[in-house]
């Protein structure tokens, strides 16, 4: 199956940028993290949860870790994420020493890691002793991520759109035993809700299919067959006043801590 690349980061902006802000707030509001740290933020794409970072929580150093330049560039170009440091990098082998930073954030990336376990390795290394160690991750088993109410469509119209090489590293269980296993303490999970308003169906379409994973499949549809699939997404979502489309999406956080 080809491999998901996320090069494009106006792109992304469209698509994820909203839905990464919405459960970014709640997942700092549950981190409750203290003002003047030193964070890295592995997988920081485009720079959405970075720009929260910055903004929310007055930190000392914020480092920036992506394997995608053109994320990268759009990174550096937000406002809000003045201050903060952005570089290419391998979030199973980060350019830093160990025990460099008081907070060691994945946001929405676990799942695309080719190696999970290496990179949750690679989190407890560069986290200083009783530093804090966390991730959170759309739901991809059970329905939670944005982008499904297309993806399941698509397969039952017996498509195969590009998924995650991971998947199942995004349910509690597996994210409890990657914490477990890497040797941290004080863990805690919960699940993060959140929901999106389009102002319409067209909205919502255009949004969600620049994703890699919808869009070059779109790309070899015939226009029949691209407006069947709209008819049946346009089915399965939740229609509000004026045609405005809610929906909403589910993601699984945990933290925990580096013994001392």
């Amino acid at each position: 199956m080809p491999e998901l690349r996320f090069d494009d980061g106006a792109a992304y902006e469209q698509m994820m940028g909203v839905w990464s802000r919405l459960v970014g707030e709640v997942f700092l509001d549950w981190l409750k993290p203290k003002t003047g740290l030193r964070w890295i933020d592995v997988g920081c794409g485009n720079g959405a949860f970075t720009e929260l970072v910055v903004s929310r929580c007055a930190p000392a150093e914020v480092q920036g870790i992506d394997p995608s330049e053109g994320q990268l560039a759009f990174a550096r170009t937000r406002p809000g994420a003045r201050g903060a440091n952005f570089r290419e990098g391998d979030a199973m082998a980060l350019p830093f020493t160990a025990d460099s930073f008081d907070i060691a954030v994945m946001a929405l990336v676990l799942v695309f890691v080719p190696d999970p376990a290496k990179g949750v390795a690679e989190l407890v290394r560069v986290a200083r002793p009783g530093g804090r160690v966390a991730t959170y991750m759309w739901d991809m088993v059970d329905g939670g991520f944005p982008l499904d109410p297309i993806l399941s469509e698509m397969r039952a119209m017996g498509l195969s759109p590009t998924r995650p090489p991971h998947m199942e590293a995004s349910s509690i269980d597996a994210l409890t035993a990657f914490w477990t296993g890497a040797g941290l303490t004080q863990i805690e999970t919960r699940e993060i809700a959140v929901e999106r308003t389009f102002r319409d169906f067209d909205e919502f379409w255009q949004a969600e299919t620049t994703a890699p994973s919808i869009g070059p499949t779109i790309a070899t549809m015939s226009p029949g067959e691209i407006d069947a699939l709209k008819q049946r997404v346009r089915a399965r979502l939740p229609a509000g006043a004026g045609g405005s489309i809610v929906y909403r999406a589910r993601a699984h956080a945990i933290k925990g801590s580096k013994p001392q």
